[in-house]
């Protein structure tokens, strides 16, 4: 469920809370057991949050960055979620860490294990990582009893073909965000957060599962 909504004043404060508080979830990661993993996800939201927690001073090199979801498009093409990782995380302070790209790495990406922190970002539509409303795969993805933890998906607004993280596999963590910004993501979560059903806004699979999820939200 969505437990808790947390308001900023402006897109440098959101990112900056934001990152402190996946920067406590690496840490106490590492601590307990050695090494973190984290998912984050792609779109132009999150390059603020990226660069500020690429300088927190985390224990890096113990750190794994994998994405929530990924187009299917190479790395170097200014669509790809790993390139805006590799842009905007994987420097300064963490350019020790590890990625494991989804696109042409499935099923090395698929093993990686329980997350410590999942950070989602949402469309205007309501949808969340790639699971769009008429995606060809929707149903799967959104299974918690499906086997399996990534799966592809083709929406008629999703632009390329994509692959996911299924919601089973992103629900398996200590930590979920939901990082949005602006009044009309607002209006749409709001939207989401009335009832109907899921398939029309995928967001509203975090608000009907028990494991609790944040909002962090700025203007």
């Amino acid at each position: 469920m969505i437990a808790a909504r947390r308001d900023f004043a402006d897109r440098q404060a959101v990112a900056s809370a934001l990152s402190q508080d996946v920067s406590q979830r690496i840490d106490k990661a590492v601590s307990s057991k050695g090494h973190a993993l984290i998912a984050v996800s792609g779109g132009t939201t999150p390059k603020l949050f990226l660069d500020r927690l690429s300088r927190e001073s985390a224990d890096w090199p113990r750190v794994t960055v994998t994405l929530v979801d990924e187009r299917c498009v190479p790395d170097d093409n200014e669509r790809s979620n790993a390139r805006l990782v590799k842009t905007h995380l994987l420097v300064n302070s963490a350019v020790a860490a590890k990625f494991v790209p989804l696109f042409n790495n499935e099923a090395a990406a698929a093993k990686l294990g329980r997350f410590d922190a999942v950070v989602l970002g949402m469309g205007t539509d309501g949808h969340t990582a790639s699971f769009f409303p008429g995606g060809d795969h929707l149903a799967e993805a959104l299974d918690r009893n499906a086997a399996a933890r990534i799966v592809a998906m083709r929406a008629p607004a999703a632009g390329e073909p994509r692959l996911t993280f299924t919601l089973r596999a992103l629900l398996d963590t200590e930590f979920i965000a939901l990082h949005i910004e602006g009044e009309e993501k607002a209006h749409s979560l709001a939207d989401a957060l009335q009832p109907g059903p899921v398939e029309a806004m995928p967001i509203r699979a975090f608000q009907t599962v028990p494991e609790p999820s944040t909002v962090y939200w700025s203007p």
